[in-house]
């Protein structure tokens, strides 16, 4: 059974940083691409960043493009993702995924993420 661990959410004020990890269990983590996602109120869940199973391909939604840094050490089974100059919009839940093809997968960068965690959550106020 695939299970998926996301840590490090938190409140920070404009303009401040976090780093969020992800652990998976149940899958051979270097084998797999990898990605965040993240849900507002009252929004979709969205693809924030993905990364192909060693790492040197990482994709980045438009809006966080030269603010977020996806990065895994397949070693330690970790994926992160370190988020510089965060903005209010920014706030929402973050959801960790791994690679898979189940009935609610969603599709980003020539990946579906079938396997999410339960979120954490990042505010940011202004």
């Amino acid at each position: 059974r695939v299970q998926v661990m996301e840590s490090g959410g938190g409140s920070v004020q404009a303009g401040g940083s976090l780093r969020l990890s992800c652990t998976a269990s149940g899958v051979t983590f270097d084998h797999y691409a990898m990605g965040w996602f993240r849900q507002a109120p009252g929004k979709e869940r969205e693809a924030v960043a993905t990364i192909n199973w060693d790492g040197d391909l990482p994709h980045y939604g438009d809006s966080v493009k030269g603010r977020f840094t996806i990065f895994r050490d397949n070693a330690k089974n970790t994926l992160y993702l370190q988020m510089n100059d965060l903005k209010p919009e920014d706030t929402a839940i973050y959801y960790c995924a791994t690679e898979g093809t189940t009935a609610d997968a969603l599709y980003s960068a020539g990946w579906y993420f079938g396997y999410f965690g339960q979120g954490t959550q990042v505010t940011v106020s202004s």
